[in-house]
């Protein structure tokens, strides 16, 4: 009984629009309190808030995030797109290609969709619709490239699964590598295709400027030493995510100061946007434990897998059916709520199946990240309309075509495991 009132006080909250975090607060208080009484609630709740806010692994979400606003605050995307385009835009569907690079360049950088699809929509398209891009394909190939940040490392979504399930955060971010560049080739040759079938849609620049080329490379190669950097570190094992997310977080300051592209205001305004992101995550995965614990606590997801056992599915069935209920959630909640909602759950479910946790993280990081950009919701289409003025309806067309590449890689993901696995593997 205190299992459905739980949960039934955390949809309905949930429907009265009380935000995620403060929703399953008070559903597990709640529940936990129909099954132990208040000193039990009180213990608890003293526990779950100190494990969380002392967690030396909680560390690495504040430092990448203020990685990530260093270099949002510099503008030094614009660098990046402008220096893809003047090599790339001599090619059909060329500053699209740049465009994908260029987030793929800064996703190892920035670790946020939203704020890579904010980025990139503000340097982006104002040099595709100058050049003769349709509004419909250049919104729809910036939306769709900001989705790479989920997956690259390093990724903040994939962050907060490890922290869930007490997973190694350094190997699921080296996981997120091999997937996301594959993700960002084809996206590519989707562009390809496009330019060929739709040459209208995707102008070629008449004139190839070597020379502006070789100089724009100038303002981004302390964006590539970063990035080396961090992935380099976090691949070879030199020292734990926490500590390269530090690392990464100082090699931006000196950079964009070095540089004289971070003021005191920009400096204000990404330590102040750090933490209210970092305050957020936390409160959120506080939440989140808090209503994994009582649903431990009240045998459901027990119930969970002997329901799956009595109902004689092969694992792989469940699987499918996982990833159909992650798809489903995805067009109409954020990522982040999306995991801490239901990580707790699947995860010992999946666990229980023998599937290697580092994997799952990697496949259901995939299907929220079509979730950024599936309707209704699709949150990477609502920044990217917002910000270029474009329609969200033409927005969602420009995206369509690019949905085909992310079901073939989420298919391929989940045909061979080793695509996630290999990296991993083979770090000490």
């Amino acid at each position: 009984m205190s299992v459905a009132i739980g949960v039934g006080v955390l949809l309905g909250l949930l429907i009265l629009e009380v935000p995620i975090a403060f929703a399953m607060m008070i559903a597990a208080t709640t529940g936990l309190y129909l099954t132990g009484g208040l000193p039990f609630v009180a213990s608890y709740l003293a526990d779950v808030y100190h494990s969380v806010s002392a967690s030396y692994v909680f560390l690495t979400i504040p430092m990448y995030v203020l990685m990530a606003q260093f270099m949002a605050q510099s503008g030094m995307a614009r660098d990046v797109i402008r220096a893809s385009d003047l090599w790339l835009g001599r090619l059909r569907g060329g500053l699209g290609v740049a465009c994908v690079m260029a987030s793929a360049f800064m996703a190892a950088i920035i670790g946020s969709s939203t704020a890579s699809a904010a980025t990139m929509s503000a340097a982006a398209y104002p040099s595709m619709r100058e050049v003769g891009y349709d509004a419909r394909v250049s919104v729809g190939v910036i939306a769709i490239s900001g989705t790479l940040a989920i997956m690259i490392p390093p990724s903040i979504v994939l962050i907060i699964y490890g922290i869930l399930t007490e997973l190694s955060v350094g190997k699921l971010l080296v996981a997120g590598l091999v997937p996301g560049l594959l993700t960002a080739l084809g996206y590519i040759i989707a562009i390809l295709l496009i330019g060929w079938r739709r040459p209208e849609a995707m102008p070629a620049q008449p004139h190839f400027d070597a020379g502006a080329a070789v100089r724009a490379l100038g303002p981004v190669w302390p964006v590539l030493l970063l990035m080396v950097l961090v992935v380099g570190g976090l691949y070879g094992g030199i020292a734990t995510p926490t500590e390269i997310g530090a690392v990464g977080a100082a090699g931006a300051l000196a950079i964009t100061v070095l540089m004289r592209r971070l003021g005191v205001h920009a400096f204000a305004d990404a330590v102040a946007d750090t933490l209210s992101t970092t305050v957020m995550i936390v409160t959120i995965v506080i939440g989140a434990m808090m209503f994994g614990y009582f649903l431990t606590l009240t045998q459901a997801t027990q119930s969970l897998f002997a329901a799956i056992q009595d109902a004689g599915l092969a694992p792989w069935m469940v699987i499918a059916v996982l990833v159909l209920i992650y798809l489903v959630l995805g067009m109409f909640m954020d990522q982040i709520a999306i995991l801490v909602l239901t990580v707790p759950v699947t995860y010992a479910l999946i666990s229980q199946l023998g599937y290697d946790g580092i994997w799952y993280g990697i496949v259901i990081t995939k299907t929220v990240e079509i979730g950024l950009v599936t309707p209704p919701l699709g949150l990477n289409v609502f920044v990217t309309s917002g910000i270029t003025g474009v329609s969200v309806a033409d927005c969602f067309r420009g995206v369509a075509p690019f949905l085909l590449v992310e079901f073939v890689v989420l298919g391929l993901l989940l045909a061979f495991p080793e695509i996630s696995l290999f990296l991993p593997n083979l770090m000490s």
